[in-house]
């Protein structure tokens, strides 16, 4: 499986990047990865005006929409939307981080899973 990133590069700007996570031959239950060690679980309400200029992960973390999407813009550029279902690993804990913006001015409902 893989899953986006966002990380610090050695330049200070904020990146995508992807983080394969190996899972276990298909059984009674499905696949499944090794246990991630986590530390939280936050809920997230946004508004659709929700726009976010650049900014850090305040942790480490995994970012999963419930409802609606978000477009994260990187200190390189480059622009990804992210709909409902979708997750990415926020970890540009450093730098100068990234954008956030409401898709089609809809409000989002996302769930973080803190790593640190």
């Amino acid at each position: 499986m893989r899953i986006a990133t966002i990380y610090t590069g050695d330049d200070g700007e904020s990146h995508f990047g992807e983080l394969d996570v190996p899972l276990t031959a298909e059984g009674p239950v499905g696949s499944l990865s090794k246990a991630f060690p986590v530390t939280g679980l936050i809920f997230r309400e946004v508004s659709g005006d929700y726009d976010l200029d650049f900014h850090n992960a305040p942790r480490r973390q995994f970012v999963i929409n419930l409802a609606g999407g978000v477009e994260i813009q990187v200190g390189d550029g480059t622009v990804r939307r992210f709909g409902t279902g979708e997750m990415f690993l926020a970890e540009d804990v450093t730098g100068r981080g990234h954008i956030s913006r409401a898709i089609d001015k809809q409000p989002r409902t996302s769930l973080f899973v803190t790593l640190d």
